[in-house]
């Protein structure tokens, strides 16, 4: 018999959200499939741009524990808002031996036809994260054809940011003022001060 964590979200409390109506739908899921009920993750009142929200932490620390084989959802976006949250906490859950089930979606990662929507959305993941490497490269290509130097001062350089960040510094200016001012980090400059 499968054993299922139900998980359910709503953004606030009242104004006609119910985290009840999602739950009521998954346990008649369940109960038609015969599949165990064996925990609700009920977050309420809590946005879903957050990843780090206390029922879905503990969901997901109870997975790690294999308390249950598979996952339930109403909706996706009420597990994850954006594609990259939704898929790392998918690709974990395939990693312990976890299905994964959105009842409103119609996917379900134990059948074929489940596999294939995670490959798709695992693939258009790694287009994305594909495409923002090549807009940073080009960003870079850009600020260095402008003049921008890029990076860490060179080290012969580096006796004059220090004496300039020290004399910044003791005049009263903050640290990451001063970093900023200077084009480094403020952790580089706390180190080598």
């Amino acid at each position: 018999m499968k054993t299922v964590a139900l998980y359910g979200r709503v953004s606030t409390n009242g104004h006609g959200q119910d985290v009840g109506m999602q739950t009521r739908e998954l346990r008649q899921f369940c109960e038609a499939r015969g599949w165990k009920i064996v925990g609700e993750y009920l977050d309420e009142g809590i946005s879903g741009a957050k990843d780090s929200r206390p029922r879905l932490d503990a969901l997901m620390a109870d997975a790690r524990r294999r308390k249950f084989d598979t996952v339930a959802v109403w909706k996706f976006d009420r597990f994850a808002r954006n594609v990259s949250h939704l898929l790392r906490a998918l690709e974990e859950f395939k990693a312990l031996g976890i299905d994964f089930v959105s009842l409103t979606e119609g996917i379900d990662t134990s059948t074929p036809m489940g596999k294939m929507v995670f490959t798709v959305l695992g693939a258009v993941a790694e287009l994305e994260r594909s495409l923002t490497v090549e807009r940073v490269r080009a960003g870079l290509r850009n600020a260095k054809a402008k003049g921008v130097k890029l990076g860490r001062p060179r080290e012969y350089d580096r006796a004059h940011y220090l004496k300039k960040a020290a004399r910044l510094i003791k005049d009263g200016q903050s640290l990451r003022k001063t970093a900023k001012q200077l084009g480094v980090s403020p952790a580089y400059l706390s180190k080598n001060l």
